[in-house]
């Protein structure tokens, strides 16, 4: 069942990004069955009808490599610590935690046009 979610995440570069969540929350569990995902990027502190969005095509998973993790929660800590959070390791998402490290690889970006048409454009 699909399932629009907001997630606080950290990139990797305008492509790729990371967040963790409980892997048995409706979207996680949605992308274990189907990697194929949509996100949203916006600002909602601006007034209305001032915002703009990045909308992406993306592929998702629970990343599930050693290294990987390591790799990705590097990302994740960096980025929790630069917006006043804490420190994360790769035990915090570890097989006996409560949440996992999940990963998102856009493959389409868009933005929309004044008269709400997509417009194609790659940022890497």
């Amino acid at each position: 069942m699909p399932w629009a979610s907001p997630v606080w995440y950290a990139p990797a570069s305008y492509r790729e990004l990371f967040w963790v969540s409980k892997p048995g929350a409706r979207h996680s569990q949605n992308i274990a069955v189907r990697p194929e995902v949509g996100l949203v990027i916006f600002d909602s502190t601006v007034p209305i009808s001032t915002g703009k969005a990045v909308y992406m095509a993306a592929l998702a998973d629970e990343v599930s490599a050693a290294d990987q993790i390591e790799r990705g929660m590097l990302v994740f800590s960096r980025r929790s610590l630069e917006h006043g959070g804490r420190a994360w390791t790769p035990d915090d998402v570890a097989a006996t935690a409560r949440l996992r490290l999940y990963h998102a690889m856009a493959s389409e970006q868009f933005v929309l046009s004044p008269d709400d048409e997509r417009l194609p454009f790659r940022l890497d």
